[in-house]
């Protein structure tokens, strides 16, 4: 198994570079907001740490391939890093401090490290490929995480984003009889949900309709954290528009509710 030490490394240093910049603009009374075509709203501080991502990584993995949220692909072969400046950009926005920065790195289409950076809540987590899940303000300061033990749907708490998208992706009836099955239920939302999952605070995550940006720099945290995280569809990764993430226990219930009705 190749090892990704360095690459995460690097990912520590490009979240270091964003948290300083989207600190810098969180609270901003002079902040740009504007609309793109799906109605969602993008920040300068977006682009400004997107734009500082992707120079970093011209100079440090210049043939390496790059997906973002705010610009276009650029680059090619089996190295690409997936980033999302800032997930949660609406709590950004408003004042809510739950936002952070997503970096992954996948190799073959194998997300194989990431960091997600939540500085307005002082929060860092991370993994590498085989090497476990972690979180702490760096990789000298570090403590592991791991999925609940949790074995019954009856007795597990799921963390959601919102109530849309459910209805329109013909899986609200399945999603409401998994809310119904649980013991609690909790929008905490966005990468704070699934982070939750990899910390064994929630045990399920699950949303409709996500971006690749929105969920690579998860994937691998959850799993290596000892959970699954897949597609609703049950594909592995980060790849089928939407996602459910557990502690693997509760996995294949949660699936089977959330199907689509016939």
């Amino acid at each position: 198994m190749a090892d990704h030490t360095d690459d995460l490394r690097l990912a520590h240093i490009l979240a270091d570079n964003a948290d300083s910049l989207t600190m810098s603009r969180f609270g901003a009374r002079d902040l740009t907001v504007s609309t793109k075509p799906d109605r969602s709203e993008v920040t300068d501080a977006d682009l400004a740490v997107e734009d500082s991502i992707r120079r970093t990584l011209s100079r440090m993995r210049s043939r390496d391939a790059i997906h973002g949220e705010e610009r276009g692909d650029t680059g090619e072969g089996p190295r690409r890093w997936i980033i999302d400046p800032i997930d949660g950009t609406a709590n950004f926005l408003r004042g809510v401090p739950v936002w952070a920065s997503l970096i992954a790195l996948s190799v073959e289409d194998e997300i194989v490290a990431s960091v997600v950076s939540a500085p307005a809540l002082n929060r860092r987590w991370w993994a590498a490929k085989g090497s476990g899940a972690w979180t702490g303000k760096s990789l000298a300061s570090a403590t592991p995480i791991h999925v609940s033990n949790v074995r019954n749907l009856h007795d597990a708490f799921l963390s959601y984003s919102s109530l849309h998208g459910w209805v329109e992706s013909g899986r609200g009836r399945g999603f409401g009889e998994l809310m119904r099955s649980v013991w609690r239920t909790r929008a905490f939302g966005d990468f704070w949900s699934y982070m939750m999952v990899a910390e064994g605070v929630v045990d399920l995550a699950c949303e409709p309709q996500l971006g690749l940006h929105d969920m690579a720099a998860l994937d691998v945290i959850v799993t290596e954290a000892g959970g699954r995280f897949t597609g609703l569809d049950g594909k592995h990764g980060p790849w089928s528009g939407n996602a459910l993430a557990s502690n693997g226990f509760l996995h294949d219930d949660a699936l089977a509710l959330i199907q689509p009705v016939e």
